[in-house]
């Protein structure tokens, strides 16, 4: 049967729409022979956002997917009333599915199970809700924030004054990282938060928040960041000419100032890890095969690997795409902003730098098939799930080992 359709509310901020489709329909198109297909941003503004955003147009853009589908854009910012609001609108619009990332892990919670009780398909990126009909595709089980705190307290000796750059106040991944940072910096008393921020992981309000801090505690050490990264590198210089150790995650600015000799001199040291914008694309991938028949999805919660690169496995790319295992686009091809885990060569090889940079497909390419196995990601009570429990393991080291003992 047929969804019912009505015209979306005027005040919806829809940015863009594009068309894709694809064949062996398992769930009821439109009357027009499309899916409809909600991409529903709350925060936004970043590189991040934008990247994420853009990977799913470009897939969207793409054969088959590019005549059966209609795409189209809703973003409602970092009021969680406005996304539950645009999510009504999009389920009574008729949605055969919608690709988001939350601004809440729960406070959209009600109206995705009504959309759910609808037959709408729910499937949230690197940001999650703990409602059990939705699937959620994040890398947060995968450890950034207590394996990336390891790394800094390895470089740290143990012991240091330390900034914490966070995230979005409320949202669920920045929690998660910062729990588990936590987790292994309260394990040393020689490492001292000195100031803690949120920085809305861009880069021009990490740069502003970091410069603050350094005000009051111009001795620090070492800092510790989510996204906008390059920007407390940036605060750092402007204050001076001495860097610290940091952890960060993919800017392209980051990763290669880890490389660059001369930061290195002047006190960089760190790793480049964190959230990469490519989980949109593999999100929206997993979602297009349960529409049309092509797969059985169990889990629910999918776990996307954690990027993980020193800056001795920094290599920069000489083409549009990741090849021959480089990681990183030079200074010339993207901005300082770019985040640079917005391609995947095996699970989003349809898209290269142009489609994360302007949405747009590339030329001749074709939707290639997900690997069959689908890895679970672990139960993360209050951010992926409820009334569940979280795994003895939560916080355990997978990227990196303790040199020095707590």
């Amino acid at each position: 049967m047929l969804k019912h359709r009505l015209k979306l509310a005027a005040s919806a901020m829809v940015i863009a729409a594009a068309a894709f489709g694809a064949t062996a329909p398992a769930h009821a198109q439109s009357e027009d022979g499309k899916y409809k297909i909600y991409l529903s941003l709350s925060y936004s503004g970043n590189a991040w956002q934008s990247e994420a955003a853009n990977i799913v147009k470009a897939l969207a853009a793409t054969a088959p997917y590019k005549d059966s589908v209609e795409l189209i854009e809703v973003i409602s910012g970092t009021d969680p009333q406005a996304q539950i609001s645009a999510y009504e609108s999009m389920i009574e619009d008729g949605a055969d599915g919608i690709v988001s990332f939350p601004i809440s892990s729960s406070a959209l919670n009600r109206t995705i199970r009504r959309g759910c009780d609808e037959g709408v398909l729910f499937f949230m990126y690197d940001a999650t809700v703990t409602e059990s009909c939705a699937y959620n595709v994040s890398y947060l089980s995968s450890g950034f924030g207590e394996n990336s705190a390891q790394a800094l307290v390895n470089e740290l000796g143990g012991k240091g004054k330390i900034f914490l750059s966070r995230g979005v106040p409320g949202n669920s991944v920045d929690q998660r990282h910062t729990d588990g940072a936590m987790h292994i910096f309260n394990q040393y008393p020689g490492i001292e938060v000195v100031a803690e921020y949120y920085s809305y992981w861009d880069d021009r309000t990490t740069q502003q928040e970091t410069a603050k801090a350094l005000a009051a505690h111009p001795d620090v050490d070492g800092i510790w960041a989510q996204a906008g990264e390059y920007g407390a590198i940036q605060a750092l210089m402007d204050a001076g000419d001495r860097l610290v150790p940091m952890t960060g995650e993919n800017s392209a600015g980051f990763r290669l100032a880890l490389a660059d000799p001369a930061m290195q001199e002047k006190g960089l040291r760190g790793v480049s890890a964190g959230s990469p914008p490519a989980q949109s694309g593999y999100a929206f991938k997993l979602m297009m095969e349960i529409l049309t028949g092509k797969r059985e999805l169990e889990p629910m919660n999918i776990e996307y690997p954690l990027p993980w690169v020193p800056a001795a496995d920094v290599k920069v790319c000489e083409g549009d795409s990741y090849e021959n295992g480089c990681n990183v686009f030079p200074k010339d091809r993207v901005p300082s902003s770019f985040v640079s885990e917005v391609l995947n060569p095996e699970l989003l090889p349809e898209v290269n730098v142009e489609s994360a940079l302007n949405g747009t497909p590339v030329e001749g390419a074709t939707i290639q098939p997900l690997p069959e196995d689908v890895p679970e990601a672990a139960n993360l009570p209050g951010i992926n799930c409820d009334d569940c429990e979280a795994p003895a393991t939560l916080y355990e080291l997978t990227k990196v080992e303790a040199t020095v003992q707590p």
